[in-house]
């Protein structure tokens, strides 16, 4: 059976200030105007950060925008979002954040055919001097796409 997957949104501000070791997917726990707002496209996951409280894993500082048409119903669009993990995911997760110094970081938000799926990553932060490296290889890729495209125009 093919999944059909289908990206709302990435957080590129992660994957340039921090290297991710490990990614693994998890479900959200989402209310019904919350799922709508999501599916215009008014989501936010540049500053957001994963949790571990009391063995459960929550979304912080994910924005969703509040639906046009939810009138009493739309929540407030910074709350707390829990996240649908097995147990021993969780404990394997909070085992290495606080062994390794690790954080968790929602890289991207996604349909999975009906259902909203997160995909959190286990990062290890850069440093000013990683970006650079990263920058500089970004460069100097780019500098050889457009030396090949000049290359075969001629």
């Amino acid at each position: 059976m093919k999944d059909n997957l289908k990206t709302i949104a990435t957080n590129k501000k992660a994957f340039h200030d921090y290297f991710v070791e490990e990614s693994l997917e998890a479900g959200i726990e989402l209310f019904g105007t919350e799922v709508k707002s999501i599916r215009s496209g008014g989501v936010n996951l540049k500053d957001a950060w994963c949790s571990i409280v009391e063995g459960e894993m929550f979304v912080n500082g994910m924005h969703i925008s509040p639906y046009e048409q939810g009138n009493i119903f739309n929540r407030d669009p910074r709350r707390v979002r829990r996240l649908l993990l097995h147990k021993r995911e969780i404990m394997k997760l909070f085992g290495l954040v606080k062994q390794q110094g690790l954080t968790l970081i929602p890289l991207s938000l996604y349909f999975k055919g009906s259902r909203v799926k997160v995909q959190v990553g286990l990062c290890r932060g850069k440093k000013l001097y990683d970006k650079r490296e990263d920058a500089a290889r970004r460069d100097m890729k780019r500098e050889a796409e457009r030396a090949v495209k000049e290359h075969n125009a001629r």
